[in-house]
């Protein structure tokens, strides 16, 4: 792989929080090497608050931010994806559509922030946790050596990062 700007797609079911959380941090650790994007199979139409303000409170550009489905970048003249990563169990057990070039996929399951109940601090934190889960996931992907390394070992990383991170259940 060469001196190219990947293409990144994140997808979840709802495109609420997990995967507009991940587009925004690859969009600021990716250094201009990496393009971020997020989808989901059944766009909930609207990001959840808690992410904005997360992403808002660590000075993230929010501007991106949209709730939009999945078949946005399998028709003809969207971005070709290098890479798609699910973060979200629903979506990885779904069949998704035919991406474009081929892409290397993974899962990086994360626990659904939107899902969290009790008090406002608690769903907060919630929001808070995967965002770090995801962050550390992302921070490992950025410093792979894309230009060096196989197919088939770039593989089996993007897997590692994962399994390795994954929340103890």
């Amino acid at each position: 792989m060469n001196d190219q700007v990947f293409n990144v797609l994140f997808l979840c079911t709802g495109n609420s929080a997990r995967s507009i959380l991940a587009e925004a941090i690859l969009n600021r650790l990716g250094q201009g090497r990496f393009r971020a994007f997020s989808a989901g199979s059944q766009p909930k139409g609207q990001v959840h608050p808690y992410a904005l303000d997360l992403l808002k409170s660590l000075n993230h550009d929010t501007s991106f931010a949209r709730s939009k489905n999945w078949e946005e970048f399998a028709v003809p003249g969207a971005p070709e994806m290098n890479f798609v990563f699910t973060v979200c169990d629903n979506a990885a057990s779904e069949a998704c559509p035919v991406w474009p070039g081929q892409p290397m996929t993974a899962h990086w399951g994360v626990p659904d922030p939107a899902a969290a109940e009790g008090a406002e601090a608690e769903k907060r934190l919630a929001f808070a946790d995967a965002y770090r889960m995801l962050n550390n996931r992302i921070s490992i992907f950025v410093s792979l050596p894309m230009r060096t390394i196989d197919r088939l070992a770039l593989q089996k990383r993007l897997d590692d990062i994962g399994r390795n991170l994954a929340p103890a259940s």
